[in-house]
């Protein structure tokens, strides 16, 4: 494009800045408290910082305002507001975040097994050791995972700001150090990404802090290249499944170092592949397209093993689709091996839970769960009924509700009118999209099903790794589920609104960036 054509993009988009300025303003406003009014200096910045990369994003979706360049726009404004994301969230302040650093760390060091040294129970999680004395009775007890001294700082200052602490300058310190608890249960390859960043970090002899933002911007990396394949991918449903990509609980943990910002790029992937498939011209799969689908699944359900439920996806592709005979044999070879893999991954990380301080949770015991259920009928019913009331509607409550430290694990942040208007925005964007689709109501069932065996399974294997006897606190959070939102517009899809697709989607775009926004906004104002 030469000048005038952005001359010309720039002035026709003055009604939609106008719109996304509104919008920031007024979201921004809510998370404002007393604190911010003594000193606003520093949420002055970040607010025009804000406004300014906003109006970029929106200027680079209209000078590639087609489909077809959708993923470009994707990768784009998931880095921009993903790295800011990155920079200014408080240290480890995501869902056990220093402990995926750990496990990071140890990658970095090309360990891809972490190798548990000590006995046969895990130790509680090293925090708050600030004197030598601490750190020495650790390392010659030698019971943990051995990664490096500087993992303390991380540890010690969570969920602080870097203005709020020293040592974030000093260099990387690579005394060998045992830490308790490594996500050994975890697959490598979701740290793969963390790890690279770490890398870098330590050729070139950065502070210490640069091992954090690296891994998570390496990790952020990786799932705008997730999210703008799994676009590019899709032949229906483009700016549904990028708009369920950027909710800001996505951005906050693909921003993170945890293993969740694979999981949910995965879960879109296969999603975006699923469909794919299903909107194929007949003959017009090959074998091929079965074995990637089937990889894409495997690997998420080794990151989260109730999503390996997805290969059943396969079965209501249309076999009329494929170009070759035995459809229905590759069909269950596929969710064979699949779940043979699974059940045999299970074997290994199942037993590695206790070399973490999980093991520690002397009211957690998983055979004792079992025996109260068979015992106490009832206890199901009430199972049941939570996860779909209470724990349902905290789920949607999640799309804008953040872990911190400082809460001592309480998700109690009450951003009332900014998680009001990202449901009611999902809500038209998911089920009221403008696209006419048609879709057999064995794959909408199917695919609903599919949702189901997700959710319950994975607040049933919480209940038994996490719940006490006899109770219901799963612990389960939104970012477990953020896949199943791609879902939605399959089984729900309505086609009888006859809105302006192309307005509709612009519209669209604004909401998604300005919600991103409205991330870094809360997260400055609650802790700058």
């Amino acid at each position: 494009m030469d000048f005038q054509e952005y001359k010309d993009i720039f002035l026709n988009s003055k009604k939609y800045f106008l719109i996304y300025l509104i919008l920031i303003s007024v979201m921004g406003i809510s998370t404002l408290s007393n604190a911010n009014f003594q000193n606003p200096t520093f949420e002055i910045i970040i607010f025009v910082l804000v406004a300014v990369l906003g109006i970029f994003c929106i200027l680079f979706y209209f000078s590639h305002n087609d489909e077809n360049e959708l993923h470009k726009v994707a990768f784009v404004v998931i880095l921009c507001f993903g790295i800011f994301c990155a920079l200014i969230v408080p240290i480890c302040d995501v869902s056990d975040e220093s402990e995926h650093l750990t496990r990071a760390e140890i990658t970095s060091q090309g360990v891809l097994v972490p190798v548990w040294n000590g006995g046969d129970s895990g130790i509680d999680r090293l925090y708050n050791h600030t004197d030598e004395g601490k750190y020495s009775r650790a390392l010659n007890d030698g019971v943990g995972f051995k990664t490096i001294k500087s993992m303390l700082f991380f540890s010690d200052n969570r969920g602080k700001t870097v203005f709020e602490v020293s040592g974030d300058t000093d260099k990387i310190d690579y005394t060998p150090f045992i830490d308790g608890s490594a996500f050994e249960q975890n697959p490598f390859f979701g740290y793969l990404p963390q790890a690279i960043g770490i890398v870098i970090a330590k050729l070139l002899d950065l502070n210490v802090i640069w091992i954090l933002w690296l891994g998570r911007i390496s990790n952020l990396i990786c799932y705008a290249a997730l999210i703008s394949l799994a676009i590019r991918k899709t032949p229906i449903f483009k700016m549904p499944l990028l708009a369920v990509s950027c909710i800001p609980i996505a951005i906050y943990q693909a921003a993170s170092i945890s293993i969740d910002s694979m999981i949910i790029g995965l879960g879109i992937l296969a999603i975006a592949y699923f469909l794919y498939m299903v909107q194929s011209k007949e003959k017009s799969l090959e074998i091929k397209d079965i074995i990637l689908f089937s990889l894409i699944c495997l690997l998420l359900g080794l990151c989260k093993l109730t999503y390996l439920a997805f290969i059943f996806l396969l079965l209501i592709v249309p076999r009329r689709n494929f170009n070759f005979s035995n459809v229905i044999l590759s069909y269950l070879s596929s969710i064979s091996i699949v779940s043979i893999i699974g059940v045999l991954w299970s074997r290994y990380s199942t037993p590695a839970l206790m070399h973490s301080w999980r093991s520690k949770l002397n009211y957690m015991n998983s055979s004792a769960q079992i025996d109260y259920m068979m015992h106490h009928p009832v206890f199901v019913k009430n199972f049941l009924t939570q996860i779909f009331t209470i724990d349902l509607g905290s789920m949607m409550y999640g799309v804008f509700n953040f872990f911190y430290a400082a809460s001592a694990y309480h998700y109690s942040d009450r951003y009332y009118l900014i998680v009001a208007l990202i449901l009611l925005f999902l809500t038209l964007i998911l089920i009221f999209y403008p696209e006419k689709n048609k879709f057999s109501l064995k794959t909408r069932i199917g695919s609903l099903l599919v949702l189901l065996i997700v959710y319950v399974g994975t607040c049933f294997i919480q209940l038994l790794t996490w719940a006490s006897v006899g109770y219901t606190n799963l612990g389960i959070n939104t970012r477990y589920f953020v896949p199943l939102f791609a879902l939605f517009p399959i089984i729900f899809n309505f086609k009888d609104f006859n809105w302006d697709k192309s307005k509709f989607n612009n519209y669209s775009m604004i909401f998604i960036i300005a919600f991103m926004a409205a991330l870094i906004l809360a997260f400055t104002t609650k802790y700058y």
